[in-house]
């Protein structure tokens, strides 16, 4: 039987919730568990994981699904700015507001809204949507006029929000309120299964876009390399990667695969540095030699081994060296101190 497969059947702007992988079915398990409950939802992941397409099936599966369902994305704002986005204002409430506005709060009554980002929301904002969390009441900017609403708020973010609220950063009582479920959108690097089931989809929508009869196919090569890449950008950067190997591709089997386009072909090529030291030549050894060895012993050189080369081949430039390894700027940090620590009195690299 072939493995279970699960897509969003709401509208087309979300219908790129595909995946069969473990990892993304207990999500969605979770998500419909809690869809039918009228209470908040929080909603966190890292940037591309699709945090927005969850939050719409949060809401066209919940009871609210004929009614309005509104986004903010409160980054893209100034902090001047969210406020009357979120409450609305009155004419003559400051500079420039020519007439009355509906917010967006307003706007998604007996619907959903979806705050993106809410980590960017300042405070005084935030107690504001408190109010609105607890009473369902607030009023329009340059208004004592009381308003009532009732919106469901699904919230998104991929800052700190625990930390921020211990940095006073972001109101203890309304990540509370805000938390009733909160679900963590894995990212796509936990969900390797789902790599090419989503490739192939884009592939598809773009060969459709661009006139093409067929639809293209990935060489084996290509497919590894899909699959292998840590995806730091996750299901956004595989869309874009995708897209850019069809449209770039002359046949339809597509073969490379460009991950970073702001490679210039142009940049000065310098040979590969070589080790100066025979310690460290010796010490990357061939796998035979490496058996030999105790287990710790011959991993933590094989991590000493792929740090140098790394380091060497990005002329030293940690972040660099660290996209090479296929790490974050923070784990290559954590590795590099503990080599440091390692390595005292061998080797200095700083």
């Amino acid at each position: 039987m072939p493995p279970k497969q699960y897509s969003s059947e709401t509208p087309a702007r979300v219908t790129e919730a595909l995946g069969q992988s473990e990892k993304f079915l207990e999500f969605q398990e979770r998500l419909s568990r809690v869809a039918p409950v009228n209470r908040p939802v929080l909603l966190l992941g890292e940037r591309g994981t699709g945090k927005e397409l969850a939050a719409g099936r949060l809401h066209y599966l919940s009871e609210r699904w004929h009614r309005p369902f509104l986004t903010l994305n409160c980054s893209a704002l100034s902090p001047s700015l969210i406020e009357s986005e979120l409450f609305g204002y009155e004419k003559g409430a400051f500079t420039g507001a020519a007439q009355r506005r509906v917010g967006r709060f307003e706007a998604a009554d007996g619907g959903t809204l979806f705050l993106d980002e809410i980590g960017n929301i300042p405070l005084e904002v935030q107690e504001k949507i408190l109010r609105v969390v607890e009473y369902y009441t607030f009023e329009r900017v340059g208004s004592s006029q009381s308003i009532d609403v009732d919106v469901r708020i699904i919230a998104a973010t991929n800052a700190d929000l625990k930390a921020l609220a211990a940095d006073n950063r972001f109101k203890q009582d309304l990540m509370d309120r805000l938390s009733f479920e909160v679900l963590i959108v894995p990212p796509l690097r936990e969900r390797r299964e789902d790599i090419m089931l989503l490739a192939n989809h884009f592939a598809g929508r773009m060969a459709v876009e661009l006139g093409w009869e067929e639809i293209p196919e990935f060489s084996t090569k290509a497919v590894k390399a899909l699959e292998h890449y840590p995806w730091p950008g996750n299901i956004r950067e595989l869309k874009n990667v995708v897209e850019r190997a069809v449209y770039r591709s002359d046949s339809l089997k597509i073969d490379d695969i460009i991950f970073d386009p702001f490679i210039s072909p142009y940049e000065v090529q310098t040979p590969e540095l070589k080790p100066d030291r025979p310690e460290i030549e010796e010490r990357a050894g061939d796998p035979i030699d490496m058996v030999l060895k105790p287990m710790k012993e011959a991993v933590w050189d094989l991590k000493i081994q792929m740090l140098e080369t790394a380091l060497a081949r990005s002329k030293f430039n940690q972040k660099k060296a660290a996209k090479l390894l296929g790490l974050t700027y923070h784990q290559f940090r954590g590795l590099y101190r503990q080599y440091q620590r390692n390595e005292e009195g061998r080797m200095t690299l700083e």
